[in-house]
């Protein structure tokens, strides 16, 4: 017997300790970051790399994974090479993987990752 849905495969990680970053998380924040930067709509830079405006939004969000076409539209309408995005990106991930080995070495594994845009300081 062939089952209708594929059995869920055991988590890769312990309960509790934070999931490894998805790329297109990684990537989304890049393009985000960068366009608020430059104070512009998603509009415009939607309209500037010739996709959609509920697409560049759903790419900045993480849910959808970008073609290599389409990511390097993206990013040249941000003034950027697809090499700058992908490096950002890899900067980000070698940070939280340094983060998540430094909070297993010391046996403090946080309930959740906090991405570093997500930080607020309080005085």
């Amino acid at each position: 017997m062939i089952p209708l849905r594929p059995v869920p495969a055991a988590p890769a990680t312990t309960p509790g300790a934070p999931r490894e970053p998805l790329l297109r998380d990684l990537v989304g924040e890049v393009l985000r970051q960068e366009r608020l930067s430059q104070e512009r709509t998603l509009k415009d830079v939607a309209d500037s790399a010739r996709i959609s405006f509920a697409y560049l939004s759903e790419l900045e969000r993480g849910r959808k994974e970008a073609s290599s076409e389409v990511l390097a539209a993206a990013a040249h309408a941000l003034g950027l090479g697809l090499a700058d995005v992908l490096g950002r990106a890899a900067s980000e991930l070698a940070r939280r993987s340094a983060f998540r080995a430094a909070a297993r070495a010391t046996g403090l594994v946080p309930s959740r990752s906090i991405p570093r845009a997500q930080v607020r300081l309080a005085a």
